[in-house]
């Protein structure tokens, strides 16, 4: 049975700010049976009760006090990252519409007019408070699927209205697998433990450095990780492209770093990389039915991109035609002998294998020539 979200399963608390010990203790007797009610006297130990370890889950604020008035506290709360979440209700015997627009543009979610009214009190008090339940559920909830989804996809998933529909789209994007190299040897004779940690911390890493470069993360099926440029931002193909070169150049050093951190932890396995890109038109979006969907590519550039991969050389970053031609003016390639017949392919396809960052070559033949230099 679905947990109704409401208030009355938590005891929330007040933070209640007024320099009238009378208000204070009329607000108190008004709530402190339903939440935990805080008091305070003036705006700076206001401000210090919302900066505690036990800051409130919502606080009414008076507007006219000496001092530090209500909306310099209210201001101060809103540019504070640890308390600007925290909903504020103004308390004020004002009733102009100035005063009205001044407290919103502090960032106060309400005002209730004095003398209080114990009904409306209660009510306005439990409605922003049902809201805030429903807020910071959403963000948990945010925080949880983006541990299993890659963000630009729990991003769209959250802001986009239509998101229950299936839908797809045909995009050109650059494409992106890795596979380590005889992983299962690798593996062999592992503890348990020892493999959660080799696996988790080589995935870890590499989608750190997919996030970098702005790739969305598709999957992982063992140590295989599948990423994807352009979708669902894109800073254009070439650029597209040119990202995820960049990125597939870092995780190879970050290979080489991790395998010194494994062998420091005593796992002494070898360790390196296949990679594989490709550029192409593929089918992107929502696939599967209404209780379960998977937001992927599809189609046949998806499987090039899985044969360049397979067949590439350890270390290596092996590349097709038409991503060489979008990266050529950034990155030194080396065609390889013949084209390649790949399985499920009818003609042979030019590939290539990176060998680095043209600027690196720059900088390496200037060096060269100040050395030869007399």
């Amino acid at each position: 049975m679905e947990k109704e979200m409401t208030i009355a399963t938590q005891k929330y608390s007040i933070l209640v700010v007024d320099d009238s010990k009378d208000n204070l203790q009329l607000i108190s007797g008004i709530l402190r049976d339903e939440y935990i009610v805080m008091a305070a006297l003036n705006g700076k130990a206001a401000l210090r009760a919302a900066q505690s370890e036990k800051k409130p889950d919502l606080i009414l604020l008076d507007v006219m006090m000496p001092e530090m008035n209500g909306y310099e506290v209210c201001l101060s709360l809103k540019r504070d990252p640890n308390t600007k979440e925290i909903p504020v209700i103004f308390l004020t015997s004002k009733s102009e519409v100035s005063d009205e627009t001044k407290s919103f543009e502090c960032g106060a979610t309400d005002f209730i007019s004095k003398p209080i009214n114990p009904p409306v009190l209660k009510a306005r008090v439990k409605a922003h408070l049902e809201h805030k339940l429903r807020k910071d559920f959403l963000g948990t909830m945010y925080k949880r699927v983006s541990r299993y989804v890659s963000p630009q996809i729990v991003e769209l998933l959250f802001d986009e209205k239509d998101q229950a529909k299936i839908k797809t789209q045909r995009k050109k994007l650059t494409i992106f697998f890795s596979d380590l190299c005889n992983f299962t040897l690798t593996c062999d004779g592992m503890e348990p433990e020892d493999f959660t940690y080799f696996i988790n911390t080589y995935l870890e890493r590499m989608s750190q450095i997919a996030l970098k470069y702005g790739g969305t993360v598709d999957k992982f099926i063992g140590d295989c990780v599948m990423i994807f440029f352009g979708d669902p931002q894109t800073k254009g193909v070439k650029e597209d492209a040119v990202m995820c070169l960049k990125m597939a150049v870092e995780m190879q050093e970050a290979i080489k770093e991790l395998q010194k951190q494994l062998y420091e932890q005593g796992i002494d396995k070898p360790l390196s990389a296949r990679i594989g890109i490709h550029t192409g038109y593929v089918n992107v979006g929502n696939f599967g039915y209404k209780n379960r969907m998977d937001y992927t590519l599809l189609g046949r550039n998806v499987n090039l991109t899985s044969r360049l991969e397979s067949t590439g050389r350890p270390g290596k970053i092996h590349i097709s035609n038409e991503t060489y031609l979008l990266v050529k003016d950034v990155f030194e390639c080396k065609a390889l002998d013949e084209p390649m017949l790949f399985k499920g392919f009818e003609r042979p396809i030019q590939t290539y294998i990176v060998e680095r960052k043209i600027e690196n070559v720059e900088n390496e033949k200037k060096l060269q020539s100040k050395i030869k230099a007399p």
